[in-house]
This record gives structure tokens, C-alpha cells and sequence, in this order.
């Protein structure tokens, strides 16, 4: 017996066979869940496209539902979730593991967050924060039993971590709408809860400046001197998302080998 056995989830956002969303995704179908995903349609979005099932393929799961899904756009959303209801009728959970932010301000270099201009800053935390509540909201509609949903942070959203700039405050919001949400969503049973993974060698944290040392960095610090791998992380959302955590809502759980708690 899976730990999902008969539910059935939307993910969002497989960008390559490294995304987060990809070690998500495996481990909640390899504990019996039925899962469609969504994807973001970039300037070509039949290459988009193609590099998604190439994941999904390489993952053993390419016959899966795939929709593109802009989140900074309603009607996009309200699409993609029309299709989604007429695909699978309800879900049970939803994964939010997407963000953007422009790189050329995700650098290491002093006085780049200060001179983060307001689209660049609006637009992260349009893409990065508030598509959780536009996301939330069409996926709540599909969850007459209730469900869950988690969404993808990383520390940077607590701590300053150069080179994270405007991506970091983008997580903070993030973590605060998941509280709202939570509190919002609760008496339609849905929980919602983050997911603060450490560095991996994901695509969009090579557009992070100063990524490598963040790697080494954590090799020393952290209390268990290594660096996480995406397994740990698709674990740990099947937890959040099965019934095991039946009673957890609003939190934010670090999978990071313990590198959070340490100040020096």
C-alpha cells in the first residue's frame, strides 16, 4: 500500500529531470498517486514542452497529463484548472514548485539588491508569490474533500543569503501567503504548508550567484556535513501531502540537513 494510494495531484512546475517538482513527482507516484502536471509556457512553448515530457519521460512517467500553465496570467490558470477538472473531476493536493525572478539581479555583488528595479521586484513576487493564491484559489474548487498544498522555499527567505536578493524577500512573501492560505483554507479541510529545501543542482539555482559556495558552505556548516539530494525532498512532500501530516497546516518544514540551525 502507497502512502497516496487513490489520490490523485497537480504539480507544477517540471522545468528539467533535476526540478524539484521532477523528485516530487516520482515519489508521489511510486506511493500510488495519479498526477497531472503543469508547466510554464516560456517564448516557445513547444519547446517548453518537449523539455518537460523529455523529464517526465526519463522519470518513467511520460504518458502523464501535461497542460501549460502561465501563472502570471488568470486566464491561463482558470484553463489550465478547467482542463484539470475535466481530466480528473477532483484532486487532493496541489505542488506549487515554481519562481522567477530577472538573474541579472540574482548577483552576488554588493548594491545589486538596492538597485533592483520595481518590475523586476513586482514580477518575482507576481510569478514566485502570488500565483500560490491564484493557484490555491482554482485548485480549492477541485477539493470538495479537502486536500493539501505545499509550495518551495529556501532559507534565503529568512535569512540574507547574497546573491539571493529579490528571489529572498519573493520567498518571504511566499511563506507568509502559505500562513494566510492555511488560515483561510482550513475549514474547507486544505491544508497548506512550505517546504524549505537546501541548494541543489537545480536550473534555476545556477542562476543564483554564489551557488557553488553555497554547496561547500553547507558541507561545512551543516550538522550533517553534506548537501541534500532531490530524493529527500520528494519524501518529505509525500509526508506533507499524504495523510501522515493530517494535522500539520501553516508550517514550514526544512529538509537541509540541519543547516538552518546553525549560527556560526
Amino acid at each position: 500500500m502507497g502512502l497516496l494510494d487513490g489520490k490523485t495531484g497537480l504539480i507544477l512546475n517540471i522545468a528539467n529531470d533535476r526540478s524539484i517538482a521532477t523528485h516530487i513527482a516520482a515519489n508521489c507516484i511510486k506511493q500510488g498517486a495519479q498526477c497531472g502536471f503543469g508547466f510554464l509556457p516560456m517564448d516557445n512553448i513547444e519547446k517548453s514542452e518537449r523539455r518537460v515530457r523529455r523529464a517526465m519521460e526519463e522519470n518513467g512517467f511520460a504518458d502523464a497529463w501535461l497542460s501549460p500553465c502561465d501563472v502570471g496570467k488568470d486566464d491561463s490558470i482558470s484553463a489550465f484548472f478547467a482542463a484539470a477538472k475535466e481530466q480528473f473531476g477532483k484532486i487532493d493536493f496541489l505542488v506549487h514548485s515554481l519562481a522567477f525572478a530577472d538573474r541579472a539581479f540574482l548577483k552576488k555583488d554588493p548594491g545589486v539588491f538596492t538597485s533592483t528595479p520595481r518590475a523586476v521586484f513586482s514580477q518575482a513576487l507576481d510569478i514566485s508569490a502570488y500565483s500560490l493564491i491564484a493557484l490555491s484559489r482554482a485548485a480549492a474548487d477541485l477539493m470538495p474533500d479537502g486536500g493539501s498544498i505545499i509550495a518551495m522555499t529556501y532559507l534565503g527567505a529568512e535569512k540574507v543569503i547574497p546573491g539571493y536578493n529579490v528571489m529572498g524577500v519573493a520567498k518571504a512573501a511566499l511563506e507568509s501567503t502559505a500562513r494566510y492560505l492555511a488560515y483561510d483554507l482550513g475549514s474547507k479541510k486544505i491544508r497548506v504548508n512550505t517546504l524549505s529545501a537546501g541548494p541543489l543542482k537545480t536550473l534555476s539555482a545556477m542562476a543564483v550567484g554564489g551557488i557553488d559556495e553555497m554547496f561547500e558552505h553547507t558541507v561545512r556548516k551543516a550538522p550533517l556535513h553534506r548537501n541534500i539530494d532531490g530524493e529527500e525532498v520528494g519524501k518529505t512532500a509525500v509526508y506533507l501531502l499524504s495523510d501522515l501530516s493530517s494535522g500539520v497546516t501553516g508550517e514550514n518544514i526544512f529538509v537541509d540537513c540541519g543547516f538552518n540551525i546553525v549560527g556560526l
